[in-house]
């Protein structure tokens, strides 16, 4: 649509969404001469305009400063905004978070294309530039990479044109309207428009121009789009790279286009010359035999140069392209790279910075590319929109399959609250909301084609399906044959199942998959959202990547989500705290339902990730006693490039390592012997690991990371040493009220009134701060609360912290070695319900704890079954045995190994957004908790391992904080010793349950021991 002046109208109009906008191209790079282009630098014919730009904010349109645009107009007295950024995170408006429900959802009744007039913020931006030299003269552009989500835009008071799709490139020229010296460059951002209506994705709901702003010229004869596309032929030993050409204009004549393919080495492999006189566009094809081929395994990646060379010879345009051969097709009902049958293992991935929002810099994707490959996440899905084209580059670089997402979702028009309801769903069958859909598919396609990662298009998310979806998936499938068209709303309408080309769900149990794959299923199967990893959660996740090698149609699925959208404020004392929906009292919102991420939103890695990184390691290692099998997934690399490195450990040291040589071919699997039986001796508990470490440094690792894990664990039997027996008697002093135990240099006291263990002494020293108690709750966590834990089991909340001893028993050795003493508790919420904690102290000073719990008819399921006590917070300074180093659960302990770590009490609350259980680790054999002085006690298991957790906090502390900051002041280390606590979780988080075999009944009976002693 052509225009000379802008119109609010546009606004609310599903027919205008770009007004002078240029047509979408390639995001290609060009320069002026070949050593230009091979530097890689920054294009000198563009210009960035990001940095300070003046600014006014208005809540309404009504209120907005009509004429700032024009010449006359003093923006003087203004306040600054940095561009890129987003308004509400400079000081104005408000961040809002919403889910499914459009923000304006309790305000306004609105349907679409209705947009407010009285809650639509809009930001004036003005700033001005001088043509740079090297551009003066010439053709004259601008590029906004990203704004949120329409704008106007004037040079010098002229009106030059309008855009929305706030997440794919506007350009505008600027020919018309430049002068010499200062211009006046005015943007007008409306946070509402139709396109709000396309855009309601599950995110913060910000506006502005996020992306870069930058003017550019181009050369007399200009390439203004190309297109590359490779061809394999079926034996993969003959390649095809066919180029088009789109010119600016007719070419003149005498020109001609130079096209040399270097390989990675920088060694010429082809070259052809064209002529283009008079011609617009141009293809051709150059041959490359045996071609290396692109996979995110091996990421290769040959340089083409395209050099548009004038009649006198001289070079007028250089483009360089990165080229990657790679086949993607679906064959026999598989979707196969390169031939091979591939497996996404993936996670989806918001633009996020917990500071700057979705304005994040080149930085946080090299951070966020390279945790993506050193915890072997091979694919990544842009949920839900194009990314920038950094980030393409990156996943070409490093090796990372993209399903590349439109910027379309319409979720709060077809369910709410969960029902689905499309009485009024957008775009659906709607005609008029095609062209506006279309656009928004046309724009991704054409900037993003040329990039290998880049091997399915999505159209979308969560708009449910219909006739204007299916014609985008066609479009698609016209333009591009070579790669695959993605769409999970099919689901819910099969009539429109031409839509996807594979079949794709979201939080599928692992019982649903299966009976679609055992049903001679038309199409192959993905989860494009599955594992919701909301606080602590990932419970289970090895059901799902079990299916990978049970069924071939099963090709993986993408984790719910990368990162916490969080972002940081300070609280009323002026702290930085990590806000989420709410805190900004945005209303409505779905408050923490945006802290989903696998990586911290200050980007650290969650404990989560130690499951991902093992579940997703493409070589599996199953070490034994006496040899290694290792089964290598890879679908193209052997592992002849790592070294693989077994250690023997006992007892948690580490007594042997060695290496040994394992080229294993991709798909195959290889018994390597070894003898390690001069290394076991003694008796004791011995560990075997295996580790798959780099050889030389990659983009992303460094020489020697691990990138595969495998473990054995067994025991070699031998007469245990009796600690206590050399130890004497003890001296037991049986008062009215309490029950004192003497030893050499310890005391332990027992209290007939508190009905518990008072006191711990060794050496001089009280461990005890608050005494032992039975302990049947954990604070909360996401996936408790979001399938309703509490209500379910509420009553162990209860009975943690009231309960009433109904007897108290004491037995003593007949040689006065050992006393015990034995508490008998009942609860209010069964009438044969009972717990009985029984301490047991030898001569030596331990101190032997057997916990039982006697179930009952109809309770409902335990939390956890542990006893928890307080130390002084001096002694926080822990060593583990156990498995780790990070935090583990029943259902999410795959990826730690059994070993000896260190941490704090401080390092086990995880920065989930909202305080919740965390830092748990199972499989404990012995912990010892000393200050920094060294003097402490030690927790040590009683036969089976115990799960224990040390916390500066109680369970209840937590439960009762929603934010890091609520959190008490430390006064206590809290040392909980549990037989079993249940898992996590995450399927979703929402209502589905931690699954059975991971779970506690309240209905049987429970035993576990654990010794404490001195450290």
């Amino acid at each position: 649509m052509k225009a000379t002046k802008a119109s609010l109208d546009w606004l609310s109009d599903v027919a205008v969404f770009a007004v002078n906008r240029l047509p979408a191209h390639s995001d290609h790079n060009y320069y002026a001469t070949l050593k230009e282009a091979q530097r890689k630098e920054s294009m000198p014919w563009r210009h960035s305009l990001n940095g300070a730009w003046k600014f006014n904010y208005a809540a309404n349109p009504a209120s907005r400063p009509v004429d700032f645009y024009k010449t006359s107009f003093s923006c003087e007295g203004w306040n600054y905004i940095e561009v890129p950024g987003h308004i509400q995170l400079q000081g104005y408006g408000q961040p809002q978070y919403v889910n499914t429900m459009y923000p304006w959802d309790g305000h306004e009744d609105l349907r679409p294309p209705q947009i407010s007039s009285d809650h639509n913020p809009v930001g004036s931006y003005a700033t001005s530039f001088e043509v740079p030299g090297n551009m003066a003269g010439k053709p004259l552009f601008i590029s906004f990479q990203g704004v949120e989500t329409a704008f106007y835009v004037w040079l010098n008071g002229e009106f030059v044109g309008y855009g929305e799709d706030s997440f794919t490139p506007s350009e505008f020229e600027l020919t018309p309207f430049v002068k010499e010296g200062d211009n006046k460059l005015a943007v007008e951002v409306y946070q509402r428009s139709t396109g709000s209506w396309l855009e309601d994705q599950d995110f913060w709901r910000f506006s502005g121009i996020f992306r870069d702003v930058y003017l550019y010229t181009v050369p007399e004869v200009h390439a203004q789009d190309v297109s590359l596309r490779t061809e394999l032929n079926d034996s993969y030993d003959n390649g095809s790279l066919n180029v088009s050409l789109a010119f600016r204009s007719v070419v003149p004549s005498g020109t001609k286009a130079v096209l040399d393919l270097y390989d990675a080495s920088g060694v010429l492999i082809v070259s052809e010359v064209i002529v283009l006189d008079g011609l617009e566009s141009e293809r051709t094809s150059l041959q490359v035999k045996n071609p290396s081929l692109w996979s995110a395994e091996r990421p290769y990646l040959y340089s083409l140069y395209i050099r548009i060379v004038g009649a006198d010879g001289n070079e007028i345009e250089v483009i360089p392209q990165r080229v990657g051969f790679r086949r993607f097709e679906m064959e026999d009902k598989i979707m196969k790279l390169n031939g091979k049958r591939v497996v996404f293992k993936g996670v989806n991935r918001h633009e996020f910075n917990s500071r700057r929002g979705r304005a994040i810099t080149n930085e946080d994707m090299l951070w966020d590319i390279k945790a993506l490959k050193r915890n072997n996440i091979n694919a990544v899905r842009t949920s839900h929109y194009p990314n920038q084209s950094y980030w393409y580059e990156l996943c070409d670089e490093y090796g990372v399959y993209v399903i590349d997402e439109m910027n379309l979702e319409t979720h709060g028009s077809w369910q709410k609250m969960g029902a689905v309801e499309p009485s009024w769903n957008i775009p659906g069958s709607k005609p008029e909301w095609q062209d506006i859909v279309m656009d928004r598919a046309i724009s991704l396609y054409e900037r993003d084609k040329n990039h290998p990662s880049v091997i399915i298009w999505s159209l979308g998310n969560e708009s449910y399906v219909g006739d204007v979806l299916v014609n985008v998936a066609r479009y698609f499938r016209t333009v591009d044959p070579s790669r695959l068209v993605h769409y999970e709303g099919v689901f819910y309408d099969r009539a429109f199942t031409e839509a996807s080309d594979m079949e794709s769900r979201m939080y599928a149990k692992v019982a649903d998959i299966e009976e679609y794959l055992n049903n001679d299923p038309d199409k192959p199967y993905i989860s494009c959202e599955y594992m919701h990893a909301m606080g602590n959660s990932l419970g289970g996740m090895r059901k799902y990547t079990d299916l990978e090698q049970k069924y071939p149609m099963y090709q993986g699925g993408f984790i719910w989500d990368y990162i916490d959208q969080v972002i940081v404020k300070e609280n009323r004392y002026g702290d930085e705290f990590l806000a989420y929906g709410g805190d900004f009292d945005d209303r409505p919102t779905d408050y923490n339902f945006c802290t989903n991420g696998i990586v911290y939103a200050n980007r650290e890695l969650s404990p989560k990730m130690q499951d991902v990184k093992f579940l997703y390691q493409n070589v599996k290692l199953a070490p034994e006693r006496d040899g290694l099998l290792i089964r290598n997934d890879n679908l193209f690399e052997d592992t002849g490039d790592f070294a693989l490195e077994i250690a023997l450990f006992r007892e948690g040291i580490e007594v042997h390592r060695f290496e040994v040589e394992a080229a294993v071919a991709a798909g195959n699997e290889a018994r390597i012997a070894y003898n390690i039986e001069e290394q076991v001796g003694e008796p004791g508990e011995y560990a075997v690991h295996a580790s798959l470490k780099l050889k030389q440094a990659t983009l992303w690792a460094e020489e020697g990371y691990e990138i595969a894990f495998g473990e054995h664990i067994f025991k070699v039997a031998g007469q245990a040493v009796d600690a206590a027996a050399a130890h004497g008697k003890l001296r037991v002093a049986n008062g009215d009220v309490n029950i004192g135990v003497h030893g050499r240099n310890f005391r332990i006291m027992f209290s007939k009134q508190a009905h518990t263990m008072t006191s711990v002494v060794f050496d001089g020293r009280e461990m005890i701060a608050a005494p032992p108690v039975p302990l049947f709750w954990r604070a909360t966590t996401d996936n408790d609360k979001g399938y309703s834990q509490g209500f379910d089991s509420g009553l162990w909340y209860a009975a943690s912290l009231t309960r009433k001893c109904v007897g108290i028993d004491v037995s003593e050795a007949k040689d006065g070695s050992a006393i015990t003493v034995a508490y008998r508790f009942r609860f209010s919420i069964s009438e044969t319900a009972e717990a009985k904690i029984a301490y047991t102290v030898n001569a030596n000073g331990s101190v032997r704890v057997h916990a039982e719990y006697k179930g009952a008819p109809g309770l409902p399921r335990l939390p956890i079954f542990a006893v928890s006590f307080k130390v002084k917070a001096d002694y926080d300074q822990l060593e583990w045995y156990a498995m780790g180093p990070e935090e583990n659960y029943a259902d999410r302990a795959n990826g730690a190994r059994l070993c000896v770590f260190e941490n704090t009490a401080a390092d086990n609350v995880a920065a989930y957004a909202v305080p919740q259980e965390s830092g748990n680790r199972t499989g404990v054999r012995r912990l010892s908790v000393r200050n920094r002085d060294g003097h402490g006690l030690r927790i040590v298991s009683s036969g089976e391992p115990v799960e224990c957790n040390v916390s500066p906090y109680t369970a209840f502390e937590l439960e009762n904080a929603q934010h890091h900051y609520e959190l008490p002041e430390v006064h206590y280390t809290v040392i909980t010793v549990a037989g079993r606590q249940m898992g996590v979780g995450g399927d979703d988080s929402w209502g589905a349950p931690v699954h059975e075999e991971y779970t506690i009944s309240g209905e049987q009976d429970l035993a576990f021991e654990f010794t404490i002693e001195r450290a």
